[in-house]
């Protein structure tokens, strides 16, 4: 434990340890900094790995766009603050694709540096099952819309 550092009465602070998180960051950041591991895969499958990444991107910054064309331009819903919803459903959906693309590239580069099996990942399937059902929501709020 450690004192701390201010004029007032003496406060006993627990020291933080913020490595793991400084060096999973760096993995994303610089990882020509980073320790390498491995066998330097072939190059076509790390641009292959690298194409992917960049296709969730866009996929991530579609979500963010449509987010944002939704909060915008969507007129209001005869539901009360589905437009919102939508809007900001669309928005954490594009964060977190840019996220997961990121955190993707990097293990499948350390695993095909290892030899061993791609990770898998259930994240497209989620979020197809997200999209889904923003979708039926659009159907449901068309159709209200329609029937008043």
């Amino acid at each position: 434990m450690t004192k701390s550092a201010s004029c007032g009465p003496a406060i006993l602070t627990e020291p933080v340890d913020n490595r793991w998180v400084f060096g999973a960051l760096r993995l994303w950041i610089d990882p020509e900094k980073t320790p390498t591991v491995g066998r330097t895969p072939d190059y076509r499958f790390s641009l292959a790995n690298e194409r992917t990444f960049l296709a969730w991107i866009r996929t991530g910054l579609a979500l963010i766009a449509g987010g944002l064309g939704v909060a915008q331009f969507l007129p209001p819903l005869p539901v009360p603050h589905l437009r919102e919803i939508m809007a900001i459903v669309l928005l954490v959906l594009g964060g977190l694709v840019a996220l997961r693309a990121v955190d993707h590239w990097a293990r499948t580069e350390r695993a095909m540096r290892l030899g061993q099996e791609l990770p898998g990942s259930r994240f497209p399937a989620v979020l197809a099952v997200a999209v889904a059902l923003g979708a039926v929501a659009l159907i449901v709020a068309v159709l209200i819309q329609a029937a008043g």
